[in-house]
């Protein structure tokens, strides 16, 4: 296995053959430079591998591939890497469960990966968990970039386009077919390189130390349990249009009952009854199968089997009494902000101040506003401002939401005077 190649931006040494210079049309990958490799599925070809990527230098690129949409679970069905000296790795984490010996060698090494957050939770069930980590995606919204898919950003700072065919695919497929193993490895073929120019941009823009702060927060968070979300089905798609507190308890009969067959299945919900029709029957409230099957989204045959369950979970809706009913549950936060003006005209003028404070700042800086500060911790200060209205007491209200010290100091003092103003 050779190293890969040195990182290049589109508008450095035109002449270099591994990249096309700016009057070049993009380079369309359609295979891996040491070609497709076959997914490990022992534990005598894992060891093999894992020497491998030991032996190898650098940072190691890491990639998952799950099944949204398709199963209940968010876990892992592929797991690339791709190290310098190491070539890519495919691997099966089915047969295995857990990859100890796979993050031994590599959890002391910085990982690469695009948009780490959707990755890290599967691979923390692996037994996957990273010491440092270099996200492309994150580093490019931090840079001012708009178009910061992988795609898009291998084609604007390498020269090479990637091919999404499979992006939406049911991964847990198995045996998985060719095409789509050579789309997973493709997905770690230039990230070492991404990487690389990225780190120029970050250090040209004066933002290493952002990123820093950023990455280490992504690696602090990665063993989390995921957050539960106190009723979940209020999430159903459409459930504004739901009026009454009997119809809500329709909805939630109908969500749960869904939720315990996608889970015995480990199916996605949507597959097992899409939400617009949970909403269909919570409004029409059908008390036989006849008049359940004529709503809009009860017509397929799998959804038709499973009526008297549907049916049932209407009717045990239909029997609680009053105080059984879904009650508005108690605010965690600030009220929606389109209410603020009614319950609180004075908070509103501050949110509005705040916001602008965001904007300008995320502008002069060439970085997202919500990467700037969360949007949530503005609309938490603006309602609730601490007493002493001072640069240090603001700073210190968003730390304790989870603002980092790049944040802070960029948005602090803006902030505080923006809160200072008379309403």
């Amino acid at each position: 296995m050779t190293d890969e190649p040195p990182a290049r931006r589109r508008d450095e040494e035109p002449d270099s053959p591994d990249k096309p210079d700016d009057t070049t049309e993009p380079v369309l990958l359609t295979a891996p430079r040491d070609g497709t490799p076959d997914p490990i599925v022992d534990r005598a070809e894992l060891v093999r591998a894992v020497e491998r990527l030991a032996q190898g230098t650098g940072p190691v690129a890491v990639d998952a591939e799950r099944a949204s949409g398709y199963r209940y679970t968010h876990r892992a069905y592929l797991v690339q890497l791709r190290r310098a000296g190491a070539g890519t790795v495919l691997i099966d984490p089915l047969p295995f469960g857990q990859l100890p010996e796979l993050d031994e060698v590599i959890s002391p090494t910085e990982w690469v990966l695009h948009a780490a957050s959707q990755d890290l939770p599967c691979l923390t069930e692996l037994g996957l968990r990273p010491t440092r980590l270099f996200d492309t995606e994150l580093a490019a919204r931090l840079c001012g970039f708009e178009r910061v898919g992988l795609a898009a950003l291998t084609e604007s700072l390498l020269g090479y386009t990637l091919e999404k065919h499979h992006s939406a695919a049911d991964w847990s497929t198995r045996p998985l077919p060719t095409s789509w193993l050579t789309y997973a490895a493709l997905d770690v073929e230039l990230l070492l390189q991404l990487r690389e120019t990225l780190t120029e941009e970050l250090h040209r823009q004066d933002k290493t130390e952002w990123a820093k702060q950023e990455f280490a927060a992504l690696v602090a968070s990665a063993g989390d349990p995921p957050r539960v979300r106190a009723d979940p089905w209020r999430r159903t798609s459409g459930i504004h249009r739901v009026r009454g507190a009997r119809a809500l308890a329709r909805v939630r009969a109908l969500w749960q009952a869904r939720d315990e067959i996608a889970q015995r299945r480990d199916a996605s919900p949507g597959r097992v009854l899409a939400d617009a029709a949970i909403i269909a029957a919570a409004e029409a409230d059908p008390k036989d199968e006849r008049g359940l099957l004529a709503l809009a989204g009860f017509g397929g045959r799998s959804v038709r089997r499973l009526a008297p369950t549907w049916l049932t979970a209407l009717s045990d809706a239909r029997a609680l009494s009053d105080k059984e009913l879904p009650t508005t549950p108690p605010s965690e936060g600030p009220p929606p902000p389109h209410r603020w003006a009614e319950r609180d005209p004075a908070a509103a003028a501050r949110l509005a101040r705040c916001r602008e404070v965001v904007t300008g700042s995320a502008t002069a800086y060439r970085v997202p506003p919500e990467n700037l500060i969360t949007p949530d911790s503005v609309r938490r200060l603006a309602w609730s401002p601490p007493e002493e209205l001072t640069e240090e007491a603001v700073a210190a209200v968003l730390a304790g939401y989870g603002a980092r010290p790049w944040q802070v100091a960029l948005v602090a003092p803006g902030l505080t005077a923006a809160l200072q103003l008379p309403a």
